[in-house]
């Protein structure tokens, strides 16, 4: 896995006030953090970080994180959290986890199917279920995907988390043995539709239920007064 760099400065003053300054400026707040070192505020260059999320999946990217300023260092990290403003989504904020690379991490790593299921092309529909895992690794041996065959896949056949095969010490963890996609009929899906609207119009008549109840209490309750 190919482990990019990113540079980052020390920054001496926090509070939010100052992180609207370092915006304004082009650079973003963040902080490094790790299960033996103490937490280090940072800042770094807005479009240093967009260019880096053109190349990686920032959730599973292994980045060289060098700090230049005061007394120069470097951490491998991963990123642990982003915040984003709701409405531009322009960043806010981000956490940098320092990672040993002798030492086994959970990440999570998407699901991406394979092949043309036999129960699809008779009319079968292909639900995913799990469409990202959790697996434990060396951080150098992070898998970007785990690709699952589905050709061989009926109408009812399923594939479960037991089934999967990763190759080197690579684990994903569980304690039950959850479905991660499977083959319905359309009859099955058809039906779990009419479910949820009976459910819905369930809840939407108890709603109007309610508010006749209410309406109706009212006249009640002045002419007692």
């Amino acid at each position: 896995m190919e482990i990019l760099t990113l540079k980052a400065q020390i920054r001496n003053s926090t509070g939010k006030g100052a992180a609207r300054a370092l915006r304004r400026d082009g650079n973003i707040p963040a902080v490094l953090y790790g299960s033996d070192i103490e937490s280090i505020p940072l800042a770094l260059s807005i479009n240093d970080i967009e260019q880096l999320f053109k190349k990686v999946n920032y959730a599973q990217a292994l980045v060289n994180l060098v700090v230049e300023n005061d007394q120069p260092f470097e951490k491998t990290v991963m990123i642990k959290e982003i915040q984003t403003e709701p409405l531009s989504q322009n960043f806010l904020h981000i956490d940098f986890y320092e990672v040993k690379m002798d030492q086994k991490l959970t990440v999570t790593v998407p699901v991406v199917t394979t092949g043309n299921s036999i129960g699809v092309e008779t009319g079968g529909i292909l639900q995913i279920i799990r469409r990202e895992l959790d697996v434990n690794c060396l951080p150098n041996a992070i898998p970007e995907q785990i690709t699952i065959d589905v050709t061989d896949l009926d109408v009812g056949d399923s594939i479960h988390v037991d089934e999967i095969k990763l190759e080197g010490d690579v684990e994903i963890p569980y304690d039950t043995n959850f479905t991660i996609l499977t083959v319905v009929s359309p009859k099955v899906v058809e039906e779990e539709v009419e479910e949820e609207e009976e459910l819905e119009e369930g809840v939407e008549g108890e709603k109007g239920a309610e508010s006749e109840e209410g309406a109706e209490s009212e006249p009640a309750a002045e002419g007692e007064k």
